[in-house]
C-alpha cells in the first residue's frame, strides 16, 4: 500500500507563537451542537439531546437502538464528533406508533439526556448551523503579546477553512487506504465512506494551501466561484468587481475550492488553473473519486470564527471560546496559535 504524507499546511498567520496541549481532560475539549432549525414537538421520530463523555457518536447511536429496540438504521445524526471530550449533539430515533421509552434509563456515567422532543423528519446529516466550542489549552508556553495579536488576526479575518487531522487518520492512513480501495481492495460500507471523505479532503487541502502560499485565499481571483457565509450556496464570476471585493471584505462571500468528483468545472481562467494543477498532480485520488460516483462539490476557502474570545487563566493555561458552521474544524483555529 502506497503510502500518502500529509504535510504540514502552510500558515496564515505566521508560525504558530506557542506550545500546549490540548485534551489533557475530556473537560478541554468541550463541544455543543448548534441545530438549524427547531423541532416541532410532533412526530414519529424522538430528537434527543445527549451529553457524551468519553464515548464517540457511533457507540451512543448503537445503544440507543438496542434501548428503544429498533433497528441501527432509525437512529440517525447530525454530525460525528469526538471521543475524547465532552460534546452535546442531537439523536434521532424512528418510533412510529410508538411512545417514547423512559429516556432518563438510558444515561450512564458517560451519557446523559439533557432534553429530548418530537420531530415529523429524521435527523439529517449537516442540519446543523454550528458548534460552539470551549477549549483549554494547558503547558502553554509562547510568547503572550504574540498570540493574542494572532487571536485578534483570526476574529478580525477569519482562518483557512482546512480539514483538520483528524479526517485523514493516524499518519494520513485514511488516504493511502483510499488510494488502495481504488486500487481493488475490498473495503467495508463504513470504511469506504471515510476513506473516500479523505481523499477529497487531502486534494481540496493542497488546493487550500496553495491559495494560502499565493496568499489569495481570501482574495478574489479570476474565474472564482465563491460561496455567501453561513451558507452552501454559490455564484461564478470571471472577473472580480468593486462589489465581489467589497462583500470579500466585509466576508459576506468567500473563494471557494472544489471537492473533487464527476461533474463539470465550476470555475475558471486562474482559480481552474490552480485546481487542475492539484488534480494533475494526483490523478490516481482524482479519478478513483470519479469512478467512485462521487459528485463534485464546494467548499469555502474562509471560514469566520464568530464570538472568539480567550484569557489566560494563568501563565500556563490559556482558554478559549467560539462558534464554527458546521464541516469546519476546531483544530484548524488552535493550528494557527500552538504547536
Amino acid at each position: 500500500m502506497q503510502n500518502i504524507e500529509i504535510p504540514v499546511w502552510p500558515y496564515v498567520y505566521g508560525q504558530p507563537s506557542g506550545t500546549g496541549k490540548i485534551r489533557s481532560l475530556p473537560e478541554d475539549f468541550i463541544v455543543k451542537e448548534n441545530l438549524s432549525f427547531e423541532p416541532s414537538g410532533e412526530g414519529e421520530h424522538a430528537f434527543l439531546q445527549i451529553e457524551k463523555k468519553g464515548e464517540n457518536t457511533e457507540y451512543v447511536a448503537r445503544q440507543l437502538s438496542r434501548f428503544a429496540n429498533v433497528r441501527q438504521r432509525d437512529v440517525s445524526y447530525a454530525g460525528l464528533k469526538d471521543r475524547y471530550a465532552v460534546t452535546t449533539q442531537w439523536f434521532s430515533v424512528w418510533l412510529p406508533g410508538k411512545v417514547d421509552p423512559d429516556w432518563a434509563q438510558f444515561e450512564s456515567d458517560s451519557m446523559k439526556v439533557l432534553h429530548f422532543v418530537r420531530h415529523a423528519r429524521k435527523l439529517k446529516r449537516g442540519v446543523l448551523s454550528g458548534n460552539s466550542f470551549k477549549l483549554v489549552v494547558r503547558d502553554w508556553q509562547g510568547d503572550p503579546a504574540k498570540t493574542i495579536q494572532q487571536l485578534e488576526l483570526i476574529k478580525a479575518n477569519g482562518i483557512a477553512n482546512y480539514f483538520g487531522s483528524q479526517r485523514f487518520g493516524n499518519e494520513g492512513q485514511n488516504v493511502s487506504k483510499a488510494l488502495a480501495m481504488f486500487e481493488g481492495e475490498k473495503v467495508g460500507r463504513e470504511q469506504r465512506s471515510i476513506y473516500l471523505s479523505a481523499a477529497r479532503s487531502f486534494l481540496f487541502n493542497l488546493i487550500l494551501a496553495e491559495r494560502v502560499r499565493q496568499n489569495n485565499w481570501n482574495q478574489p481571483l479570476a474565474g472564482d466561484t465563491y460561496q455567501f457565509d453561513l451558507s452552501h450556496s454559490c455564484f461564478q464570476s470571471e472577473q472580480p468587481d468593486a462589489e465581489i471585493i467589497r462583500r470579500l471584505a466585509v466576508k459576506d462571500i468567500h473563494p471557494t475550492g472544489v471537492l473533487w468528483g464527476r461533474g463539470h468545472a465550476d470555475v475558471s481562467a486562474d482559480a481552474l488553473g490552480i485546481e487542475q494543477a492539484v488534480i494533475d498532480a494526483h490523478p490516481l485520488l482524482a479519478q478513483g473519486l470519479i469512478a467512485s460516483a462521487v459528485d463534485r462539490d464546494r467548499r469555502a476557502l474562509r471560514v469566520n470564527v464568530q464570538d472568539l474570545r480567550w484569557q489566560f487563566i494563568d501563565d500556563a493555561t490559556l482558554e478559549l471560546g467560539f462558534t464554527l458552521p458546521a464541516g469546519s474544524y476546531a483544530t484548524s483555529v488552535l493550528r494557527e496559535i500552538i504547536l
